[in-house]
């Protein structure tokens, strides 16, 4: 039975054990008593007098040189403390005496006593007074009903004569449901273990079965396959600016789902709309519902393709690039629209150098000029081309040499190496480039981090992705469209988009103007 596989038998088993663990300390805090305990350590004996028995050593300090009855004197400092899992109050201290506890020094007299309390614990001194039960005689020493928080303690610096030092010291005394016993000291700073036995080996007995448990899954899935998956062939095309993403998205996917062969043919985003239009109008002819063909567009196609329906991917940012040579760094939107009308024929009207103005476009079938044109230029045309080699005017009626390239990639080779030139791109493809630098627009600089925002960088679009009609569910391309908006996200991210399918990105694409190729919208 499939239910029967080794990970599932760990994980059952790793649930039973957190569950009886669970249980067991629920029946525990409910059927077994939390103690009451006082505990008690000698924390110092050491000889104070000058002729003490010490088991071999003599000490001999003279402090009562001129008191011959205090010859043998001793000290030792006697730590009291609450070392329980409860509070103790004055109430639960048991017996008919007035005082709570009784030290008894075997063979030894005492003569002298000091009360110290811990930090922040001041209070306990005022327990200890003789009408509250403190008194010595002999070598017996009662102490009152001190009540201790958990935790709490106190130290008694007893003066004793007539006995060897280490002599035999006990502490005795009735705690309702609890007890009074020597402990020690644990830590140099005297603060309890942070788990208990039982504790560390039911955790190392978890922590083995949860790790056993995800060896298990790691090694046993070393090809997993999306539910996704289909198999088939696949072309997609149109965007040259989304296509570093439509390459790495057909590599995973062709790595996760075999028999998938995915194919990338950019040539622009127009000229992608077209190619799927026609070919989905010959598949219309021979009854297939919808061609194995994706089109990728940097915004929306013109409403005089109806049949093409849209899926939208992401939020890509474009920026403005200039050669390096033109040290501006913020232009208006007012002066972009006067550059591509080509009324700005020099950059030192703008106050750069005296360099002319070399505009370096996009061909008509550009979603990134589109784009230019939808977003920056108010739905205008950029002027006429007058160049071929983006260097030479061909016409010389051209107020400036503008000319026009079929990719993003010649269009930053271009502004790179062409002094006084000005291009755009798809952001990331602009990042980190020799030659040239971006432009903020009206002080805004282009990021990828403010693409969810309705103020950021206004060179932006929404990237669809269209297809004839709607593709059948259990299609290649259909496969492949979900694959970009579930698993995809992680590299539409990576190339500095913003997935439609985030929460933010959801509002960012669905509140960025839909501003169509020629509506009134767009100008």
């Amino acid at each position: 039975m499939d239910w029967l596989s080794p990970e599932n038998v760990v994980a059952v088993l790793t649930a039973a054990l957190g569950l009886l663990a669970t249980l067991g300390a629920i029946w525990y805090e409910r059927r077994v008593p939390r103690r009451k305990r006082i505990g008690y350590r000698v924390q110092m004996d050491t000889a104070i007098g000058d002729n003490v028995r010490t088991g071999g050593a003599n000490a001999r300090l003279g402090l009562f040189d001129e008191t011959p009855e205090m010859s043998d004197a001793t000290l030792v400092l006697l730590r009291v403390e609450n070392d329980g899992s409860q509070s103790i109050s004055d109430a639960d201290y048991t017996g008919r005496a007035l005082h709570g506890l009784t030290a008894v020094f075997t063979g030894r007299t005492v003569r002298g006593l000091a009360v110290t309390a811990q930090a922040g614990a001041d209070h306990l001194m005022e327990h200890f007074t003789p009408a509250a039960g403190l008194r010595y005689d002999g070598s017996t020493l009662h102490i009152p009903r001190v009540p201790l928080n958990r935790g709490q303690h106190y130290k008694l610096l007893v003066l004793l004569t007539g006995g060897a030092v280490g002599c035999e010291i006990t502490v005795s005394g009735g705690i309702q449901a609890g007890e009074v016993q020597p402990n020690r000291s644990t830590t140099p700073d005297d603060k309890p273990p942070l788990f208990s036995r039982p504790a560390k080996i039911l955790t190392a007995l978890l922590t083995a079965s949860v790790v056993t448990l995800a060896a298990m899954i790691l090694v046993g899935e070393d090809d997993p396959t999306p539910i996704e998956c289909a198999t088939g062939q696949l072309t997609v095309v149109g965007s040259t600016a989304f296509r570093p993403v439509a390459e790495e998205l057909k590599e995973k996917y062709e790595d996760d789902c075999p028999g998938a062969d995915i194919s990338v043919n950019a040539h622009g985003s127009t000229a992608g709309i077209r190619e799927l239009e026609a070919e989905g109008a010959r598949s219309a002819k021979s009854a297939k519902k919808s061609p194995p063909l994706i089109a990728l567009s940097d915004g929306p196609k013109s409403d005089g393709y109806p049949r093409l329906v849209e899926h939208r991917v992401a939020v890509s940012a474009y920026a403005l690039v200039v050669n390096d040579g033109v040290r501006l760094r913020n232009l208006s939107l007012k002066d972009v629209r006067r550059l591509y009308r080509g009324e700005i024929r020099n950059w030192e009207q703008l106050g750069g150098p005296d360099q002319e103005v070399v505009l370096v476009s996009r061909g008509s079938s550009s979603g990134t000029r589109d784009t230019l044109q939808r977003r920056l230029l108010g739905g205008d045309f950029e002027i006429k081309a007058s160049s071929n080699d983006c260097v030479r005017k061909d016409d010389a009626r051209a107020p400036v040499i503008r000319c026009e390239l079929d990719s993003t990639e010649q269009v930053i080779d271009a502004v790179g190496r062409i002094p006084g030139a000005l291009g755009y791109s798809e952001l990331r493809a602009a990042t980190s480039l020799k030659g040239l630098h971006r432009l903020s627009l009206d002080g805004i600089q282009a990021s990828t981090d403010d693409l969810a925002r309705s103020d950021g960088y206004p060179y932006r679009e929404i990237e669809y992705a269209y297809t004839y009609g709607q593709p059948p569910a259990d299609s290649l391309a259909s496969s492949f469209l979900a694959y970009a908006r579930g698993s995809g996200q992680d590299v539409i991210r990576t190339h500095g988009h913003l997935p439609c399918a985030t929460p933010e990105g959801l509002r960012a694409c669905a509140e960025l103007p839909d501003e169509k190729p020629g509506s009134d919208s767009a100008r």
